[in-house]
């Protein structure tokens, strides 16, 4: 009972571990003191924007969880231009005419962002194709190993004439 206890406790103790170390990942932010606006409500449309735009540098990060020189300067520009009166729509469209719809998280379903929507679905389908010719070539390849009826009755006797002698309780394969 104690046995199988063990590899439990274990099994809980890494778990644990693992997401202990996943949570501070989650939570990090990038965004300086010094950057952070004294007005909380712009604060907070810096941030909102900031969480929809990609790091050029991390490219899989927003600008506001990267640390890149770059992202810290997007953040400087996206406050500067709240502090000067525009709104999230023109800040946005201000980056977007200046880096290109790749700076967006979520960039729109147009035609020159097409392949960026459709390619995850071209890959699926071509690994399930792949995989489904492989599994093909395979049972191709199985059905014309199968022996012959001549090829069988020879295995036959051989099986029968080589059995080894009853056991005496003697254990000879180690």
């Amino acid at each position: 009972m104690i046995r199988h206890a063990r590899p439990r406790l274990r099994f809980w103790i890494v778990a644990f571990a693992m997401l202990a170390l996943a949570f501070p990942i989650q939570i990090a932010h990038a965004v300086q003191p010094d950057e952070v606006l004294a007005d909380g409500v712009l604060e907070a449309r810096a941030r909102s924007i900031s969480h929809g735009l990609r790091c050029l540098v991390c490219q899989n990060q927003s600008i506001d969880d990267s640390d890149a020189p770059l992202a810290r300067d997007l953040r400087l520009l996206v406050r500067e231009r709240l502090v000067a009166g525009e709104s999230d729509a023109q800040v946005m469209e201000f980056v977007v005419a200046r880096f290109g719809d790749f700076v967006l998280l979520k960039p729109p379903f147009k035609g020159s962002t097409v392949l960026l929507w459709i390619a995850p679905l071209l890959i699926l389908g071509g690994g399930t194709l792949l995989i489904v010719r492989q599994f093909k070539s395979q049972k191709a390849q199985g059905a014309a190993a199968a022996l012959s009826p001549e090829e069988e009755r020879v295995l036959a006797d051989l099986m029968q004439t080589t059995e080894p002698a009853a056991s005496d309780g003697l254990d000879t394969a180690r």
